[in-house]
């Protein structure tokens, strides 16, 4: 996995320097700069959007966790969204972070199961979003039939992997390999250990879904409208650039634009995908590869600011954790497994 990580970063470092290259980087920069002071509302409608989300996933926590603070939840996700985003953890780096963040103020099982429930729940508004926002906006993008084709089976496959993961969630299957496992002796200690920690995470889980039945339909409700920011972002960018475009216009470019990462989850940082998705985004509404590259490059310059909003958070968050002990707090891989000591 770690080598396939490596390889997807090199290619996408790789073809995002082609794309520079291709379009020029003094073309790039003007097109940049002459975003001006209003490339301000594009950098803060990211951290807008992820203070929607936050509380959507406030409604996939159970027991203590579910009454903290908002201001606290959404420091530990964005402490997660600048681990996964800044670190080579395969997007794995992140959720640890926040399980063990979490796990700080309530039991391990229940951070483990409130950032499980809160990932399927972000991934199942996403496709919500674009398949509803596919329907809005066929009328007026132009795609080739082979490359519809095949985002619809890319979606089929990737939708059903969600779906899977959900119903292995709702039903507590999550740990069903492991104690079978456990159960025949295979493994030694460390599976009857894991065996028994993935059993308590996936009771919670049960528990949740039996429980509340309407948070997660209530948090995909919320994750959608924290998409939707985009379509502004969107909208503000093409008035920047002195065109006309209507909402609908903007809309078609932002969704589309959010098909493409649903189909690219994979590609580290949607490291080169991000740019170059953009560009085929922008040329299927009608506007050029310049364009798309400059707004790509946009979305970029925001992703950083609050990745960088995030690493302070962890930072301060995680100085605070270790400020009783006098010791400095272990990695965020360490901390989610030893579930970070309560205070």
């Amino acid at each position: 996995m770690k080598k396939l990580h490596a390889i997807l970063l090199v290619l996408g470092f790789g073809f995002l320097a082609y794309l520079v290259w291709t379009l020029g980087v003094g073309r790039l920069w003007r097109e940049l700069a002459s975003l001006g002071w209003g490339l301000i509302p594009l950098l803060l409608g990211e951290g807008v959007a992820e203070m929607i989300h936050t509380i959507g996933w406030r409604r996939c926590l159970s027991g203590p966790l579910r009454a903290l603070p908002w201001s606290f939840l959404f420091r530990v996700r964005m402490a997660g969204y600048a681990i996964n985003y800044l670190t080579p953890t395969a997007a794995l780096g992140g959720e640890l972070t926040k399980a063990g963040l979490l796990a700080s103020r309530g039991s391990g099982p229940e951070a483990v199961s409130g950032v499980l429930i809160g990932k399927v729940c972000f991934a199942l508004a996403h496709l919500v979003f674009v398949a509803l926002g596919s329907i809005v906006i066929a009328w007026q993008v132009k795609l080739p039939a082979a490359l519809c084709v095949a985002m619809l089976v890319s979606s089929a496959l990737v939708s059903g992997g969600i779906i899977a993961f959900l119903l292995l969630q709702k039903f507590g299957r999550l740990g069903a390999l492991i104690r079978w496992l456990a159960a025949r002796g295979l493994g030694g200690s460390l599976v009857q250990g894991a065996a028994g920690r993935i059993t308590a995470v996936d009771d919670v889980m049960k528990q949740f879904y039996r429980e509340h039945p309407v948070d997660l339909p209530m948090a995909i409700c919320w994750h959608l409208v924290g998409y939707s920011v985009g379509i502004a972002q969107t909208w503000w960018f093409f008035r920047l650039l002195h065109l006309e475009a209507p909402l609908s216009v903007a809309a078609g470019a932002w969704i589309l634009g959010m098909w493409f990462d649903l189909l690219t989850f994979a590609i580290p940082l949607n490291l080169g995908t991000l740019e170059g998705t953009r560009i085929f985004a922008f040329n299927a509404i009608g506007y050029n590869a310049l364009m798309g590259m400059t707004y790509g490059l946009a979305q970029r310059l925001a992703q950083l600011l609050w990745a960088g909003v995030g690493l302070l958070f962890y930072a301060a968050l995680m100085a605070r954790a270790a400020a009783p002990f006098g010791a400095a707090q272990p990695t965020p891989w360490k901390a989610s497994r030893a579930e970070v000591l309560k205070p």
